[in-house]
């Protein structure tokens, strides 16, 4: 555990740290000398009290030497045997899809995922650390309003997917309403963490009990130079970077989630991304899927739309379960099709970032944390120049931020502790990536698929919608198209909103 936490170096506290004392100070100067760091501390005299007190706190967190470690591991990664790596769709023994599965066993996976949420046994990790810069907003991601007639954030979009799937749990359990509970547990990062918590608490929590709304953040790593020095941003601080999507492991361990979810009994746990405004959070078609294969990891994925859709692919790489990126993938792999289905891709499974988990393999993080690999992204880094004491803004790369994805641990696993849902891209999959007016991935595309599966959803309860502009149904209505019932008949002028009376 120990190691896990000197890993994470946890890079934010608020309480103001008192300055060393003399011998303090030369301990963790020797630590940084021996790993050839030392001169994070050239302007340390010039400081004042207080800015030495927080340099030291933040150095302090972290171990010079596995930086060191990790930066080689990183830029001079294994060498490979030169053989093409054996690529192969995962074996059907572990896949589903809801394009093609028998209605019977839907129901069957949707049914035992409301009775283990009934159960107070599953929990719900998003990942949340991003701002939405692309989007022109400073703030965090999930505060954003894609222009729905509502005007909910993505945060309390998929805040009453829980609220509205805890309700059809107790309901089939036939208990309380409020008696089913799936906490949900937040991952921001440094800059995302005070304005979540702020934006949570200002919308009281969007109607979840704020015991049931676990705010975490994840940690952080030195931003590194071309020739391997840690980098300062200004005279008292270290650049920093968030450590990736992949550094939701050692968060888990380190934010004390893993022990609230073990208080709470929890078994499975669904983890996915902000930036999805189509998520079903919590799904229990999923958690029911995921369950009845007793995997360690499940993943979902929508069908690739055609052989150069640039998405990675969830797949089999020699023989272990992987994701490989598109770049990774020659023309002729990724336009063969698959012998059983003529004019379907072969490799068609598109990762979306949304997976489910066991308990009892997040529980073994510390045993196998340390052996996940880091990346580089060579960025432009504002940094001091060490001559000068001056913060150099650069024209060019001047350095990398390491950073580790969640997907790394998916070759851990062996096959059959491993599943892939493949699920419908219309209702599931929407991703928000960039700016209004790009025409993909954007607050347009984003509101558009809300809006249209919402016309899908009253239509097949025997509605009519006249004009263009689509329904946008409250998650409090219904979380899948479900009990829409009462609407045959009626006639909707789109764009509408049905939102509980």
């Amino acid at each position: 555990m120990q190691a896990i936490k000197e890993m994470l170096h946890m890079g934010s506290s608020n309480a103001t740290p008192a300055e060393p004392s003399a011998e303090t100070l030369s301990e963790l100067k020797s630590k940084y000398e021996k790993a050839g760091q030392d001169h994070v501390f050239a302007f340390y005299d010039s400081l004042s009290s207080s800015d030495k007190a927080l340099l030291y706190q933040q150095l302090a967190g972290f171990d010079p030497a596995h930086i060191n470690d990790i930066t080689n591991r990183a830029l001079n990664p294994p060498k490979t045997d030169g053989q093409p790596a054996a690529l192969e769709p995962l074996p059907d023994s572990v896949t589903a899809s809801i394009l093609d599965s028998n209605k019977n066993d839907i129901e069957s996976w949707y049914n035992s995922g409301l009775d283990l949420i009934a159960a107070n046994k599953v929990a719900v990790v998003l990942m949340a650390g991003g701002q939405g810069t692309r989007l022109g907003s400073s703030a965090p991601k999930g505060c954003y309003d894609i222009g729905l007639p509502s005007h909910k954030s993505l945060f309390q979009i998929q805040a009453e997917r829980i609220r509205k799937v805890q309700e059809l749990a107790a309901e089939r359990a036939g208990s309380a309403k409020g008696s089913a509970v799936a906490p949900w547990y937040v991952m921001t990062s440094g800059p995302t963490r005070g304005p979540t918590e702020d934006f949570f608490a200002e919308n009281n929590y969007f109607g979840l009990d704020k015991s049931n709304v676990i705010i975490f953040e994840q940690g952080v790593l030195p931003c590194i130079s071309n020739d391997g020095k840690i980098l300062l941003e200004n005279k008292g601080r270290v650049a920093v970077a968030p450590d990736g999507n992949g550094g939701i492991y050692q968060a888990l361990v380190v934010s004390g989630v893993i022990d609230d979810m073990r208080k709470r009994g929890i078994q499975h746990i669904h983890a996915y991304c902000v930036d999805n405004c189509l998520v079903k959070v919590a799904d229990p078609v999923f958690i029911g899927f995921s369950a009845s294969l007793d995997v360690d990891i499940a993943t979902k994925v929508v069908r690739k739309r055609n052989a150069t859709e640039s998405v990675g692919l969830i797949l089999s790489k020699n023989g272990k379960p992987d994701v490989v990126e598109y770049s990774e993938i020659d023309k002729e792999t990724a336009e063969a099709e698959d012998p059983k289905q003529p004019g379907v891709l072969k490799f068609r499974a598109a990762n979306i970032v949304n997976h489910y988990y066991s308990f009892r393999f997040l529980e073994s993080i510390p045993e196998w944390a340390h052996k996940l690999p880091h990346h580089i992204a060579r960025k432009k880094i504002p940094a001091v120049d060490l001559s000068t004491g001056e913060t150099v803004k650069p024209e060019k790369p001047n350095g990398i931020k390491l950073e580790q994805f969640v997907f790394d641990v998916f070759p851990m696993l062996a096959m059959d502790k491993f599943a892939c849902l493949e699920v419908r891209r219309e209702d599931e999959f929407s991703p928000l990536k960039n700016a209004r007016g790009t025409g993909e991935d954007d607050p347009d595309t984003s509101k558009k698929d809300i809006m249209s599966q919402g016309q899908r959803w009253v239509q097949a309860a025997g509605a009519t919608v006249v004009a263009d502009g689509g329904i946008e149904v409250s998650p409090l209505i219904s979380y899948g198209g479900e009990g829409l019932e009462k609407l045959t008949g009626s006639t909707f002028t789109a764009p509408a909103v049905m939102e509980m009376e």
